[in-house]
């Protein structure tokens, strides 16, 4: 987990940045992190609660952009099979990307389900102790006054996130449509433009996603 843990400790503090710097206390950011340990997620709806969006509008965001843990669980369910439902109330409060790939990397399906559910145990605790404690570092930095390079971190760190994805037609056009959609609306009440421009995004690169798919699968 050490490569990856020094990869998320910046984003980490990101988070709790965000926090204290769209109105929340470091007490109050450090709960929120505790309560939603969401990624992205939990960043892109401290934006929101900041800027006075609906709490629907915060719900559905998180809800959409999280979508891909869905996925996530059913590839782990097998796992689950004879688990607990404490083991599995945990298990899904500690889901996170990192900790599924390195657990189906790392392990051997025909392993005990035992030692498979220990491994992905350890790295997910491994990757939350890391986050909330960096989160809380950042909580700090956020609570002092805003301007310089603390005011651009979270839009920084969200074009960081980004940028590397952009490798494919579908996923640029997903892009640069939801940007030019957001914008445009960008006056709407209850920060719509950015569930706008999110919905118009994900429309655009599925359905070139399914073009390109098509034209592939044709003689």
């Amino acid at each position: 987990m050490l490569p990856i843990l020094i990869g998320i400790a910046p984003f980490a503090c990101v988070a709790g940045l965000a926090g204290t710097q769209n109105g929340f206390s470091v007490i109050e950011t450090a709960a929120f992190s505790l309560f939603a340990f969401a990624g992205a997620a939990q960043i892109a709806a401290l934006e929101l609660i900041g800027k006075g969006a609906a709490a629907g509008v915060v719900i559905a965001t998180a809800l959409i952009i999280n979508l891909r843990f869905i996925i996530y669980s059913a590839t782990l369910a097998p796992m689950f099979v004879r688990a607990s439902w404490r083991q599995r109330v945990l298990g899904s409060y500690l889901l996170v990307d990192h900790a599924v790939a390195l657990t189906l990397s790392r392990t051997v399906p025909t392993a005990p389900n035992r030692q498979r559910l220990a491994f992905y145990f350890g790295a997910c605790v491994a990757f939350w102790s890391t986050w909330q404690i960096c989160s809380l570092i950042g909580s700090f930095l956020g609570s002092l006054p805003k301007g310089g390079l603390i005011a651009f971190a979270v839009p920084v760190s969200f074009i960081a996130l980004l940028a590397p994805q952009l490798t494919e037609r579908p996923k640029v056009c997903a892009a640069v449509v939801a940007a030019v959609v957001a914008t445009a609306c960008a006056g709407f009440p209850a920060n719509l433009g950015m569930m706008l421009g999110t919905s118009a995004g994900l429309a655009s690169g599925v359905a070139l996603g399914w073009r390109k798919a098509g034209k592939e699968a044709s003689p």
